[in-house]
């Protein structure tokens, strides 16, 4: 049975480790923690049953207090979030970027070309002064929505 679990929003990761710790201890009927990176806000938890996994949230830092939300979910509805999506084939010119490493982290970017065989996205700076393409690789960008 899998179920989600809210948490505060950037802490997923830190709820995830410190569930872990705890069930290494306890071992309350918890069979997988899965923290997705689009999923803001939440965790899914694989337990034998509603009722084991509530034993394991409670006392954790960062659980919201409604805990669970929603009822069991079935794994074919999380298709959408756990089936990987090759970035190169998401980037079309024109786009809006985001920079997310190196020199120019958090800059906004316009896509203007894009070479699926390196990988590599030429973007023209939105807020620079003066207009000049640079070149970055695909997993430093994250499109804007």
């Amino acid at each position: 049975m899998i179920f989600t679990v809210r948490t505060t929003a950037g802490q997923e990761s830190l709820v995830a480790d410190m569930l872990k710790m705890k069930l290494q201890a306890e071992n309350p009927g918890i069979h997988a923690i899965l923290v997705v990176p689009d999923f803001r806000g939440y965790i899914l938890i694989e337990g034998e049953s509603e009722e084991a996994i509530k034993r394991a949230i409670i006392d954790v830092p960062h659980i919201k207090a409604r805990g669970i939300v929603g009822g069991e979910i079935k794994i074919e509805e999380l298709s959408s979030l756990l089936e990987a999506h090759p970035l190169m084939e998401a980037i079309k010119e024109g786009e809006k970027v985001k920079i997310v490493s190196g020199p120019f982290k958090g800059e906004i970017g316009r896509v203007l070309r894009v070479n699926t065989a390196k990988e590599e996205v030429t973007v023209e700076l939105v807020d620079a002064a003066v207009k000049i393409p640079v070149t970055i690789k695909a997993e430093n960008i994250r499109l804007i929505k």
